[in-house]
Formats: structure tokens, sequence, C-alpha cells
């Protein structure tokens, strides 16, 4: 599993770590990741042009060594302060000793557009509230040149903790991250400015419990549900899906497609599409009775293509077993009665849905997509799975969110999000908990969508037939 932790925690590691090392071991070890990542990037080190954009703290000293050791491989380095003054003076002098050079007063825009290599060392993970006025034109510039871009533990002018983005920041096309990611490397919009990720151990000792998490493979594979010998239909589970309506009987269907795919034995449907999902798959058990009287289920899914049905989300939400809230059950279920629930409740809106729930634009959520997902859990006594550029699950009782590693931009199309909840339903009905139904069905979901566009267009029953695919490159 790949963990990210905050600010606070990193530096505390790092802390303790340096007050067991000589003075400037720690440094030392990160330049030289730093230092071969670069290398590994320009493929040939020397006689090429590296221009390092140099800040005040660690960040700068960070770039200044790890150019002093590209400068003994015989690459022409050039350091560029944004504070002579404030540089790192050993950092500087390592470098001038390596054959590098500082630029002068003005040199540093032209500089980095004519750069085989632009090293990013502005500002640290300390860094808020964007770029200072004085940065912004090297971060421009770096933006412009004709190399590529390596950003010192992340990209100068995004938030480490959050993933915002604040005015201008440096676009990378490699972050070299030091100990652990750190939460912006992996949130959009953050992530989009990071690049490539490169990970380097310099030993730092962190809690078990980190800021954010992202299932891998072997994680997905071990929560996936796998029937035994004595399964039968009932034991694997049985999901409800209450949804669609005369004008949305598409949504019906889409959602019991990504039920039927997700691991439970049965998919009972209530509402009024029936006869277009006996139509498509004639294996569901429909029933015109409402939810009370569809018989046993072990969790339901509603909402999707609802219209105004406030009735049958109501009658859902009174079950005792797990829900699942998506699309117009969202704005549908009263906040109250969610919140009184004693079964789970995973809550599955996009942006725009979690705006409303919220009370703020859409483009809040969209620039703070992790503080968005914890206050909506918090608020409503939920899981949230927020969908988006960055999937994220958060949990109403805190702890590590999750973040989606799979995905794509193809997976924006109309009734995509039908067949999550869907999905997500399924696993719930298998026994799998809120957290984890939402985090493998976003897995399985995105690695679907991959698998059927291939780098063209797909629609949602494209996706939901390569959900089969997904699950067994899953499970190798």
């Amino acid at each position: 599993m790949r963990t990210a932790y905050s600010v606070e925690t990193v530096r505390n590691a790092e802390r303790e770590l340096m007050a067991r090392l000589p003075e400037g071991a720690l440094m030392q070890r990160a330049a030289a990741g730093l230092a071969a990542a670069c290398a590994d990037l320009l493929g040939r080190v020397y006689g090429s042009r590296v221009v390092l954009l140099v800040g005040s703290g660690d960040n700068g000293g960070d770039a200044l060594y790890a150019g002093a050791r590209l400068a003994r491989r015989g690459a022409g380095v050039t350091a560029v302060p944004l504070a002579p003054e404030r540089a790192h003076a050993a950092g500087l002098a390592a470098l001038r000793r390596a054959g590098g050079r500082v630029a002068r007063a003005g040199e540093g825009e032209a500089l980095a557009e004519g750069a085989d290599l632009v090293v990013d060392g502005i500002v640290g993970i300390g860094g808020k509230g964007g770029l200072r006025p004085e940065a912004v034109p090297l971060a421009a510039a770096a933006g412009r040149s004709r190399g590529a871009v390596v950003a010192v533990d992340l990209p100068s002018g995004v938030d480490a903790d959050t993933g915002e983005v604040h005015g201008v920041a440096v676009r990378a096309d490699l972050t070299v991250t030091f100990g652990t990611h750190k939460p912006g490397l992996l949130i959009d919009p953050a992530r989009e400015y990071a690049g490539s990720v490169r990970l380097v151990d310099i030993g730092l000792e962190l809690p078990v419990e980190p800021e954010l998490e992202a299932l891998q493979h072997h994680d997905v594979a071990r929560l996936l549900p796998v029937p035994r010998a004595e399964s039968d239909k009932y034991r694997r589970g049985v999901v409800g899906i209450a949804a669609g309506s005369a004008r949305y009987p598409g949504a019906a269907v889409l959602a019991v497609s990504g039920a039927l795919r997700g691991g439970a034995g049965a998919v009972r449907y209530v509402g009024p599409a029936g006869d277009a999902v006996i139509a498509r798959f004639p294996e569901t058990l429909v029933s015109d009775q409402g939810p009370k009287h569809a018989g046993r289920v072990q969790a339901w899914v509603v909402g999707p293509g609802a219209g105004d049905d406030a009735a049958t989300v109501g009658e859902v939400l009174a079950a005792d077993v797990p829900v699942l809230i998506d699309a117009d059950g969202l704005r549908l279920a009263d906040a109250e009665v969610v919140r009184g629930r004693r079964a789970p409740t995973l809550m599955t809106p996009h942006a725009g849905e979690a705006a409303a729930l919220l009370g703020v634009e859409r483009g809040e959520v969209e620039g703070g997509r992790l503080t968005a997902v914890r206050e909506l859990a918090r608020r409503y006594g939920a899981t949230v799975l927020l969908k988006g550029s960055t999937t994220l699950v958060a949990d109403s009782g805190g702890g590590a969110v999750r973040v989606n590693p799979t995905g794509t931009g193809w997976l924006a199309t109309a009734g995509s999000g039908d067949v999550l909840s869907g999905l997500g339903g399924s696993l719930l009905a298998a026994g799998l908990s809120a957290v984890d139904a939402g985090s493998v069905g976003a897995y399985v979901h995105g690695l679907a969508g991959r698998l059927a566009a291939e780098g063209a267009p797909v629609g949602a029953h494209d996706v939901a037939d390569a959900v089969p695919d997904a699950w067994r490159n899953v499970l190798g």
C-alpha cells in the first residue's frame, strides 16, 4: 500500500532522525537520491546543461548538493538563487567546488528556458498560500523550458498537505520526494503538477497510520470477495438496487450491470424500469412492490436516476443493512436520517453533488478535495466516496483517507457513476466494510475504464463489461 503523511509528521520524523545522524547526513541522502533521479532522466550527464532554481530553505540545499554531484560528472550546472544572501551556504560552496556556477541577477529566466534539465528547489513542503511574487517568473520560465523539470520533494507552489494550488505553480515532469509521499502528490489539482513521482528512502520512521493511503493490486486482491466451495448465491450476498425512473431507465440498467459483476450472488431490482432491466439482464430478481417487500438483501443501492422519488430513498435508508447512496438519492436523502442510521452508509457524490451538499461552489470542492471529503463524512456521519479526477474515500470516524490510483479521463462519461454504484453496493452485500467497498469498487472500476478505453472513447456499458477483466487482472 502506498502511503502519504502530513508535513507535521514528516518534520517530526526528520528531527528525530537528524538527532541520531551526523550533521548534514540527511540532506546528503536526499541529494544523492535526487542526483541519481536527475541522471536517469538526462540519460547522458556529461555536457548537459542543468539549472537549479534555489530557494532559501532545505529544498534549495538539496538541489545545490545534487547539482554538485551532477557537476562532478561533467554537467554544466548553474544555480539561480532567489535570494543569494539566504541560500544554503554550504550547498553553494559545494557546487562551486565541483565546478558549478551561480547566475548573476537577471540571468535566471533565460537559463531555465534553455536548459536540458531544470531542478525546482524553490519552496519545500512547508510552503503555504502559493508562490511569492519574485518566484513566479522563474516558475513560468521552467514551464517554457525545452528540457525536463524535476521538482525537489514536491512542485513549488502546491500545498503538500491538501493538494491545493493557489496561483502559479511549477509543473514538473518528475517529482523526487523524500521519505514518504506527501498528500499533495496524490490529490488533484496538485497531482497534475507533480508528473511522475519517485520516492527516495532516507530512513524516516513514521507512524503506523498515515494521512492518506492508496491501495495497490495486492491490497485489492486480498479484499475482493471470492466464493468458497460451500458458497451459494445467498451466502455470497444479495444486493438490492432501487434506481431508475420513467425518464431515466438506463440508470437502473447500468447500476444493475455493475452490481452483477461486483461479487454478490444475486441482484434484486426495485423500481419502474423492471422491463428494461429484465430485457438486458434476465438473471435479475425484479419486484415492483417497493424495497420493503423486495425480499431479503445484505445491502442496498439507492438513487441513480431516481428523479424525485424521495419515498423510496427514505424506505431504503430505514433498512438495517448497509446502503450506498448515489446521484438523485444524495439530494433526496434526509441528513438527519443518514446520521441516525445504525448500519453503514456509503455516499458517492461527484464534485457538483458534493458542493450542493456542503452549500459551496463546485470550484471550492475541486480545489480542496481532501477538505471536502472529510467535511462531508463528518457532517453526515457516513463514509464518503468523492468521485473525480482523484477519487477519495473518507470515513466519518477519521483515520486515513484512501485515494484511488486507477482510472482514466475516459471514465467521465454518462452512466459511469451508475456502474460504480452498483459495483460498490455489490461489494457491500458481499461483506466488505463501507471504506473497503468504496475504495475497492473505485479501484476495479477505474481499472475497467482503462482496459475498456485503451486510449479511445467508451460508454458506461463498456466499462461494466470490462469489470471481469479488471477483476482477473487484480487477482493475477
